[in-house]
């Protein structure tokens, strides 16, 4: 399995570390999270990723999800496949695809046929993409917000998304008989960590606290979702808790599984 976090800012020319915006593509031919996925995806990505799992709904997972549709609809053959819970679709259809922010796709079709279709899923409950099993594991974030296992036969990676201190998620990882990858979130220093649990997001201290539910064997663990402000304070924190497999994840470098 392939994993790529997309970059969602240019520094000196080149792609940031520091990140804003959250896509993963896997395997280059789904997104989990659209943030940045019409700004920083490859054109063979552009032509190939037709299917878009989503965490939740906040802005830096969704940003891009309307021009990605918006720069393929004369193209599309086939509709983009938005997979998410009834409850994130229907937000998605009041406050963003409504007409007045961006049109509703749902209702258009270009000379192929429509040019984006919702699947929705149900939390614990497995779906397939292609040759990738996804199972959704609720997470504590503020609206529905979701987790998820990807397992393609021969590995298993699991994605926290955007979340606090969580019971459920942990439980379903301590399932599987072993992992390869761990992607967790990390957005605020620990002295934000007020605000981190009141946004419902972790700091290096919540992070430790988090992994030590991790009872299954894994390979590697890697923070994402840094907030940009505090990239550098919060990397440093992550350094000096020395956890074994622990590290910061690199910003569009491609990891395969098993490594």
């Amino acid at each position: 399995m392939k994993v790529q976090l997309l970059p969602s800012s240019i520094e000196n020319g080149v792609a940031s570390q520091r990140q804003r915006l959250c896509t993963f593509i896997v395997n280059d031919s789904v997104a989990i999270d659209a943030g940045s996925l019409s700004f920083s995806c490859s054109d063979a990505q552009r032509g190939s990723v037709r299917h878009i799992v989503l965490s939740h709904t906040h802005l830096d997972h969704i940003a891009g999800l309307p021009i990605f549709v918006d720069d393929l609809f004369a193209t599309l053959t086939s509709p983009v496949q938005v997979h998410a819970t009834q409850a994130m679709i229907d937000v998605l259809e009041a406050n963003v695809f409504n007409w007045d922010v961006y049109p509703r796709f749902s209702e258009l079709e270009n000379e192929f046929g429509p040019v984006l279709e919702y699947r929705p899923f149900d939390f614990d409950v497995s779906f397939q993409i292609g040759s990738l099993e996804f199972t959704a594991i609720a997470v504590d974030h503020h609206g529905p917000s979701a987790g998820f296992i990807v397992r393609d036969g021969s590995s298993v990676v699991a994605f926290t998304g955007d979340t606090s201190a969580t019971v459920e998620f942990w439980s379903a990882l301590n399932r599987e008989v072993a992992l390869d990858a761990v992607f967790i979130e990390c957005a605020f220093p620990d002295r934000l960590g007020e605000l981190a649990e009141k946004s419902h997001h972790l700091s290096p201290s919540l992070l430790a606290s988090e992994l030590e539910k991790l009872a299954a064997p894994t390979n590697h663990i890697f923070v994402s979702n840094i907030k940009a402000s505090y990239r550098d304070e919060v990397v440093d924190e992550i350094e000096r808790l020395r956890i074994p497999n622990l590290e910061v994840l690199t910003v569009d470098k491609i990891y395969e599984f098993p490594s």
